[in-house]
């Protein structure tokens, strides 16, 4: 959305339906076994079964990046979810999944449009102590391939003192905004709404789209080769357990990693490696360009953060490759 060009009527009417998107994905998340993210997306459980997981999401305003693709966060939710969804299928619809791997394989097919994410689980890890499930997602337009991806998920225990509830799967058209007595918003609900409202007013003043202010990262370039960013935590980022969801963790570090490059790269693929709970006031994140050829560049990034006991330890770890434009 860059909202310099086009008319501040244009423009003023496009916030506020991004507001009130954000207000509804406040309400649909006081339904419990979900996250804001996700509520936030609109993402539709089109699908849901053994055989395979289909999920899918519309590009709008309130989701697509400068280039009017899904932005990074966003795409990684919808891989993340839809390879989640293929494991969890099998389990308890309760069941708490952390994941940990997962690697994205980018086609260069823009990330526009209604996009659809087909997971399909895998079995698990012969021989693991701890049960590890294994699933991979296709994800597609109507013009094509965008993105194939693999993952795995570690089934654990709810953290003390919280009970988990079935992830709500709601379809397309299903799910009507629901009312907030009063209008009157929880705390954790203002948290949300205030750091929406921050980001509204910083694309109103300067442009830009405003998920990549909402759930992306300012980052600053580093001599020698590099970036670096510092995002602070908060209910708009977390998941159902309080720890910073995946995908956005995921969305994150692409986005340091991108930054540490000029535009004339494109980000073509992704490892990641999910250390830690993404938890403390605030992430750190750094990203180092580790080769920079004529056609090739390859970037790692580092995440780390603050444990309850005060001190920093990494959260994730991020290696991506990126090909040099032809254009």
């Amino acid at each position: 959305m860059n909202s310099h060009a086009w008319p501040a009527s244009a423009v003023d009417a496009t916030l506020e339906s991004i507001r009130r998107q954000v207000l509804r994905g406040i309400a649909l998340n006081r339904e419990p076994g979900y996250h804001f993210a996700g509520n936030f997306l609109d993402l539709s459980y089109d699908h849901v079964g053994t055989d395979h997981t289909a999920l899918s999401v519309d590009v709008a305003p309130h989701c697509s990046a400068d280039d009017g693709q899904l932005s990074l966060s966003g795409f990684a939710i919808l891989a993340d979810l839809a390879m989640a969804g293929a494991v969890r299928a099998g389990l308890d619809p309760k069941t708490r999944l952390a994941t940990v791997t997962m690697n994205l394989q980018f086609s260069g097919q823009p990330g526009t449009g209604r996009l659809y994410a087909r997971g399909a689980m895998h079995g698990f890890i012969e021989g693991a102590a701890g049960k590890q499930g294994t699933s991979t997602v296709a994800i597609r337009n109507d013009a094509g391939l965008v993105c194939n991806g693999a993952a795995t998920f570690m089934v654990l225990k709810p953290p003390k003192g919280v009970e988990l509830h079935p992830v709500p799967h709601r379809r397309r058209g299903e799910n009507p905004t629901p009312e907030i007595p009063g209008g009157q918003l929880r705390p954790d609900e203002k948290k949300v709404l205030a750091a929406a409202d921050v980001s509204l007013q910083h694309v109103r003043q300067q442009g830009g789209a405003f998920i990549q202010h909402f759930w992306g990262v300012q980052a600053k370039h580093v001599p020698g080769g590099g970036a670096q960013a510092t995002v602070k935590n908060g209910p708009h980022i977390g998941n159902r357990v309080g720890h910073v969801q995946g995908g956005i963790l995921l969305g994150l570090a692409a986005e340091n990693a991108v930054a540490a490059l000029n535009e004339y790269w494109q980000l073509t693929a992704l490892s990641s490696w999910y250390i830690s709970p993404g938890e403390g006031r605030a992430l750190k994140i750094r990203s180092k360009v580790v080769h920079h050829g004529r056609l090739v560049a390859v970037v790692h990034t580092e995440v780390t953060g603050k444990g309850a006991d005060g001190k920093r330890r990494k959260v994730f770890e991020l290696m991506t490759t990126h090909a040099y434009r032809s254009e």
